[in-house]
């Protein structure tokens, strides 16, 4: 999952942070105690490859500098994913205030990959997104070479918006499919799933 560069200060896309639980994680706002379990995680050039803003190498600098910056961060949240059992860091997520408006992004570190937390903290943010905000449209990308972030969108409702590129400090200009999801498809999705 891609997050493009932060752009729009819109106060309305502003989130009063709280910690979120699902069924196997807690996510909450990323601490300085984080930082040596955010180093050997991100720094991982197929985690860091795949977003825009991830450099590589990742070390203890540019962690600090993540975690300084999301506890200024005014709109949008971002969240550390942790085990509920155990705490165990095993990625982050958040929504993303972009020239288009709220952006849905994550990653999990490798070890933590194929498990379905990706989705069920997409889950969560998607929710958060349209109960904490009166955004209308929630949007995510992905590189065209991702398909199991793919796959994670369209759990969430997703639909395709077309291609762009993307500029990854990593990997370049990258080519990335866009993806929007409307209120009204979130509130269809959500009353399906109680049925």
């Amino acid at each position: 999952m891609v997050a493009e560069k932060e752009v729009s200060e819109d106060e309305s896309l502003a989130i009063a942070r709280r910690i979120l639980t699902t069924e196997r994680l807690i996510m909450r706002q990323p601490r300085e105690s984080d930082i040596p379990a955010l180093v050997v995680l991100a720094d991982n050039r197929h985690v860091a490859e795949m977003l825009a803003r991830m450099p590589h190498p990742y070390g203890e600098a540019e962690a600090r500098t993540f975690i300084a910056m999301e506890q200024r961060r005014m709109v949008g949240a971002a969240y550390a994913l942790t085990l509920a059992g155990n705490g165990t860091l095993i990625g982050c997520a958040g929504l993303n205030a972009t020239e288009r408006g709220l952006e849905l992004g994550y990653w999990i570190g490798e070890p933590h990959w194929k498990q379905g937390f990706a989705t069920e903290a997409a889950h969560a943010l998607v929710d958060l997104a349209f109960e904490a905000t009166d955004t209308n449209v929630l949007h995510a990308s992905c590189r065209v070479i991702n398909p199991a972030s793919r796959r994670v969108i369209h759990k969430c409702g997703f639909q395709y918006a077309g291609q762009g590129m993307m500029h990854s400090l990593v990997a370049g200009q990258v080519p990335i499919e866009r993806y929007r999801l409307d209120r009204r498809t979130w509130a269809s999705l959500r009353s399906w799933a109680r049925s």
